[in-house]
Formats: structure tokens, sequence, C-alpha cells
């Protein structure tokens, strides 16, 4: 991780207290996991309500290209076949041709979200970055709906991001009892 992102507990810290609506503050929690031997990749969680949402590391994207036919694997493989091709695969197929991303798209992303203006953030072609707006605290209702149009053109699992902040920001519907007793 980049010196600029700091340290991961300092990092963790922004983006469960500091950076989320008031709405999403203990609702969405973060992860950095790093395993001996995995020569300092790895995997990010990001997790909305304490359900696992989605992961960002090598293996979910090799996982993906393997799910989506976009590498023949054989039906019994060991680590070797496992990996072949992943690096010709992912220069293939860069972000943009893909849903699923790795540890150090996680970290860019992450970085690039914290130096530019949430503006430039929520119109980032990177979906990262503009996942990290989506559930910023400078991201209004109305930014929020401004953006509804181009939602249909997102990536799934951003659109879910979407709606997940949006159910945040809008109210609850009270029973017409309800608001009589009220007034």
């Amino acid at each position: 991780m980049s010196k600029a992102l700091s340290s991961w507990s300092g990092m963790r810290r922004y983006l469960e207290k500091e950076m989320p609506a008031d709405p999403l503050k203990g609702r969405v929690r973060y992860n950095c996991t790093s395993y001996v031997g995995m020569d300092g990749c790895r995997i990010f969680e990001v997790f909305f309500d304490g359900n696992l949402f989605k992961q960002f590391s090598w293996e979910t994207v090799n996982s993906y290209f393997i799910r989506e036919g976009i590498a023949e694997k054989p039906p019994r493989m060991d680590i070797h076949d496992y990996w072949a091709d992943y690096r010709t695969l992912l220069a293939e197929y860069p972000m943009e041709k893909r849903t699923e991303y790795t540890d150090d798209e996680f970290a860019g992303a992450l970085e690039a979200y914290r130096n530019r203006s949430i503006i430039d953030s929520l119109a980032s072609p990177d979906p990262i970055v503009r996942m990290f707006a989506l559930l910023d605290r400078r991201t209004g209702r109305r930014a929020l709906e401004k953006l509804a149009d181009r939602v249909a053109e997102w990536p799934e699992w951003l659109r879910q991001v979407y709606r997940f902040r949006m159910d945040a920001v809008t109210p609850v519907s009270r029973s017409m009892e309800e608001c009589q007793k009220i007034e």
C-alpha cells in the first residue's frame, strides 16, 4: 500500500468513521488481509450491514476469468494451471471490461479518490473511485438523484452500491395514521 494511503488501520478508521454519510456509519465495514507467502498481495473486502459485499484481489479476478470462460482451465488443475495466462488476461481485459478488480486497483482507486474532489470522483471512469464517492458524506441526495440517468450504464455491483446509498438517504415513509399522530 502506498505511503499516501498511510497505515491500513488509519485508512480503515477514515473509511468507516469519517468518510461515510451519517446514515451509513456503522453499516459499511472494510477489511484488508495479507497472507504469508502472497508476496505483498492483499484481499480487500467491503461489507454492507455485516454481509460481504465485494472482494478485491488477484484471486477474485482470476476466478472471474475462469467463471466467465475467458481463461480455459482443465477440470483438474494444479497451481500453475490456475495462474497460467493471468497477467496476459489482466492486460487484455482492463478494468472497463470486467467487474472484478485486484487489490492494487482497489488501493489505486482509494488513493485517486482521496486526491480528487467529490465531483471528479463521482464522474470518474474508475468504478471503484465512484463507489467511494457514492458512500461519501459529501455526496448528498441531489447529487445522487442527478446520477440516476447514468446508473443503468454502470456494472451491476456499482448499481447495488447506488441503491444501498439511496435507501439510506430516503426517509422511511410513514402511514397516514402515524402522520396524523404527529400533527
